[in-house]
């Protein structure tokens, strides 16, 4: 043997373990045998793909989708609505393919690590966080900021600090620096000589959500079905009302910007798709998972796609959104704008409860989602073995809920919500394209394996899936994306890649150390039983 593949023996070693892919048979055997309670059922799975779909998104995003001049898709937004949502249809599917399959905690983690091996699981385990943990930072500020106006509507009523909280009580340290600029010093409170500012509301709604979720998934999902049955009423009152001040010409011209506008529209929309595939992470606590996980995923994107459309023809249809100046109430909270406009201010304030209750439900199932994930990241030895630690009687990992919420609460102190929703943003376009390639690699090295729901018309749905999802992603890239994020996210990868190489990898190496000496010690016992026998 020459030196060259002498040198490369080590190489070769490493490289054999980092992409080194995990039985799912494997998997599925450690879930069954030390897994979380397996509570929720098809209706469950829908009202929670409902809560973590149907959020801000409906509230807010609607009106910059369908009347940002020049932009705009207008009436059309109807259209730009269907484009995402087959855009999350092709993603979707693969979901329901490998939830059906593989129904163990981890979603999108435990797919990488059985199709693209050790480190890349690891790497999108951290693209997951991103997704669900800085994305519900996003939530827990925007919660505040909806709660902050909603106290306001009750100015005489309530005292008046209620009404009016000082804003370094309500807003992020960083945010609070940016309005007052140089008056910042005199406007906030100082510690030891350093100005301080926390967003209470954020706080206080993550605490809430974390005491839900400790007491158990049932609960959590019962709590859930609340915030839904309140926002779909809330919104069912607006279409129903909103219907008698419709105007057809106000439907004149129905694409103002061109199928230009209608794609625009279709990306902005889009973001208020994202959060179908946390129903994945719980595919471990389903009753039955290879039939219900695939009705609640593709249940509640058709549902909300139902209330999408619905909300925009009301919408375009109460106020013009071309040829003339587009008021700013309508760009930020559309509903209840045009509800006021029409003098339903009764109708208004109920949006804002349906606001509220909206984005307690995207919390709650983000927050789930994200202790799930990160307890299939200890199980496999990534994390702290402390992590993986169930409550004996909801069988519900509580350490990873107080965990988590602690940084969160963390989050919520320093990080606004423009940047905490790009990286969200990063984290699931990454995330959705992983899953349908991984779809297509398992294809090809286990094709035997059964799989109790399959993505129709494969190869050409999760490669439909790659392509519409990549052009969306670079489209935010080159158009709407911030320097700020554009950093974040290839440091935040960088330093998984860090912890991986110093913590990840070194602990797994151990643990197969640990393993093969059982083995062989297993085996010793073994053969000398045997030669005891003859």
């Amino acid at each position: 043997m020459d030196n060259n593949q002498e040198n490369n023996k080590p190489l070769s070693r490493v490289l054999s373990k980092l992409f080194k892919r995990k039985n799912p048979d494997d998997m599925m055997k450690v879930a069954k045998r030390n897994g979380l309670k397996k509570t929720l059922t098809a209706i469950d799975l829908v009202v929670l793909g409902i809560g973590i779909l149907i959020g801000s998104g409906i509230f807010a995003v609607v009106g910059i989708a369908a009347a940002t001049p020049n932009t705009g898709a207008g009436p059309a937004l109807v259209v730009s609505m269907i484009i995402a949502a087959f855009a999350c249809v092709f993603s979707a599917l693969c979901y329901c393919e490998f939830a059906a399959m593989l129904p163990v905690a981890g979603g999108a983690y435990v797919y990488t690590f059985a199709t693209l091996g050790e480190f890349m699981a690891w790497m999108v385990g951290c693209v997951l966080m991103l997704e669900y943990g800085i994305g519900s930072v996003g939530v827990a500020c925007a919660w505040s900021n909806y709660f902050v106006q909603f106290l306001k509507g009750f100015e005489g009523h309530l005292p008046n600090i209620l009404t009016n909280m000082p804003i370094w009580l309500t807003t992020d340290y960083n945010s609070a620096i940016k309005l007052l600029g140089d008056s910042a010093q005199d406007v906030l409170p100082t510690i030891f000589g350093m100005p301080i500012s926390i967003n209470l509301p954020a706080i206080l709604i993550i605490v809430i959500i974390a005491l839900i979720l400790r007491s158990g998934t049932k609960d959590s999902t019962i709590t859930a079905t609340i915030m839904v049955v309140v926002k779909l009423a809330v919104i069912a009152l607006f279409v129903l009302v909103g219907a008698f001040y419709v105007k057809p010409e106000n439907w004149v011209p129905f694409a103002p910007n061109g199928f230009q506008g209608i794609l625009s529209g279709a990306f902005i929309i889009f973001f208020a798709y994202i959060g179908f595939d946390a129903l994945a992470t719980t595919a471990e606590e389903c009753k039955n998972p290879q039939k219900d996980l695939p009705i609640g995923i593709i249940g509640s994107l058709f549902v909300t796609t139902i209330v999408y459309v619905s909300v925009a023809l009301v919408l375009t249809g109460m106020h013009p959104t071309s040829g003339m100046a587009i008021p700013a109430g309508f760009l930020k909270a559309p509903m209840v704008y045009v509800m006021n406009m029409v003098h339903q201010d009764w109708v208004a304030g109920l949006i804002s409860v349906g606001s509220l209750a909206g984005l307690t439900s995207v919390l709650l199932v983000m927050l789930m989602a994200t202790t799930r994930i990160l307890y299939a990241m200890s199980r496999d030895n990534f994390l702290p073995t402390i992590f993986k630690k169930l409550n004996r009687k909801t069988r519900t990992p509580n350490v990873l809920t107080y965990v988590v919420s602690v940084v969160l609460i963390i989050g919520v102190l320093t990080m606004d919500l423009s940047a905490a929703a790009e990286l969200c943003n990063y984290g699931a376009f990454t995330s959705f394209i992983i899953v349908c390639v991984a779809v297509l690699i398992l294809r090809k090295v286990d094709p035997d394996r059964p799989r109790p729901f399959k993505v129709p018309f494969s190869p050409w749905f999760p490669l439909m899936g790659i392509v519409c999802l990549s052009g969306l992603m670079l489209y935010f890239i080159f158009t709407s994306a911030t320097i700020m994020s554009a950093i974040l996210f290839p440091i935040v990868m960088v330093l998984g890649v860090i912890v991986y190489a110093l913590y990840g990898y070194k602990k797994n190496r151990r643990r197969e150390k640990i393993v093969e000496e059982m083995e062989r010690r297993a085996q010793a016992i073994k053969e000398e039983r045997v030669h005891n026998e003859y």
